[in-house]
């Protein structure tokens, strides 16, 4: 339900719905999905907010960054951020995803691509329509980021949305 009492309706839940099942492992891959592979903690670099008009608000282009990630041996992980949005407010994103192998020259490095999808919580106030599918104080996001793996660094460019893309860095555990 919504704050004014009415259902979401259904077509509008039907995006996350599918991704979620193109994310969710089959059973045959469920031996070994709960495995530990290693952690990766990262935080935000660069941040840039693309302009359309010179209407455009002031956006905060230092997020602060601080999320951790689990990753199992089949490439799946979960994990969690917090971080300053666009506007200052503090905000949260719980997200489950994938890793995508893309070109790996030696034992010690790797290019690959990220696919995320969770739920954003901390767009409030008068910014709570800034982000689409917000009525519940959660939005669904969908978080695609390409990046490199040098030994235990990692680094990666987020893009979100139409928005903007952000440079984050990290060190796997």
């Amino acid at each position: 339900m919504t704050r004014t009492g009415h259902l979401v309706p259904t077509h509008r839940l039907l995006p996350a719905l599918l991704l979620a099942s193109l994310l969710a492992p089959s059973w045959a891959q469920a031996n070994g999905f709960f495995e530990y592979d290693h952690g990766l903690v990262q935080s935000s670099l660069v941040t840039t907010h693309y302009k359309t008009n010179e209407d455009d608000e002031e956006y905060n282009d230092q997020q602060n960054l601080i999320g951790i990630e689990l990753h199992n041996p089949e490439r799946w992980f979960a994990g969690t951020a917090w971080l300053k949005n666009s506007f200052d407010q503090p905000t949260w994103y719980f997200y489950a995803g994938r890793e995508f192998p893309l070109w790996q020259p030696n034992e010690g490095m790797e290019v690959r691509a990220k696919l995320t999808a969770g739920g954003i919580r901390g767009y409030d106030g008068d910014k709570q329509d800034k982000i689409a599918y917000n009525s519940l104080g959660i939005a669904p996001a969908i978080l695609p980021t390409i990046g490199a793996r040098w030994r235990r660094f990692e680094a990666d460019i987020v893009m979100f949305g139409t928005a903007g893309a952000m440079v984050n860095g990290g060190l796997r555990f």
